[in-house]
């Protein structure tokens, strides 16, 4: 199947996670179609419309996935929570909404920055970070990520390094649920 039939559907919370996400993407190779659903500006939580759409995009996929090649990829900040616990609610709301939770063979990614996705990026960029501080965001600059998410594609292939945050390291992992479809 050509690459340009390939579907990839990102749920994010702001722009800064769909310029991270696109250009993850694009570095990757990934040339098929990519729609973004990011939550507007001042609308509501941002973690909040995620989780609160979650069930019905699972449901779109599950609905075109034995026909199409698509995919699914989910970026939700941890905030204050374990990337688990975050990982719970989404499991949750799918099970509120009489459906199953994700099953290993999907090609639903979730990836979970914690504390939020500025952590991984100022982490990439080669400092010192942990998971509890609130580093700064990169307002009206989010593209300012983009050498950093170079960094990043590379690294996952080949390891990231120790210090890496344990949240990159399990997106890293996350990775494995879409990558057929980026190859």
């Amino acid at each position: 199947m050509s690459q340009r039939r390939i579907q990839i559907l990102v749920l994010c919370e702001d722009r800064q996670q769909e310029v991270f996400a696109r250009h993850f993407l694009k570095i990757r190779g990934f040339n098929g179609t990519i729609r973004f659903l990011p939550c507007s500006d001042g609308s509501q939580s941002a973690e909040q419309y995620v989780r609160l759409c979650y069930p019905k995009e699972v449901k779109a996929y599950r609905s075109k996935a034995s026909y199409l090649s698509i995919g699914l990829v989910v970026v939700i900040d941890a905030d204050k929570k374990t990337v688990d616990e975050r990982l719970k609610q989404l499991d949750d709301v799918l099970i509120e909404d009489s459906q199953q939770i994700r099953q290993p063979d999907e090609a639903i990614a979730i990836f979970v920055p914690k504390r939020n996705i500025e952590t991984w990026i100022h982490y990439l960029r080669g400092q010192a970070v942990d998971e509890e501080t609130e580093y700064p965001k990169f307002p009206k600059n989010e593209s300012a990520c983009k050498p950093s998410i170079e960094n990043l594609v590379n690294q996952c292939y080949q390891g990231l390094d120790e210090d890496a945050p344990p949240s990159l390291q399990a997106a890293c992992k996350e990775l494995q649920r879409i990558l057929p479809l980026l190859e």
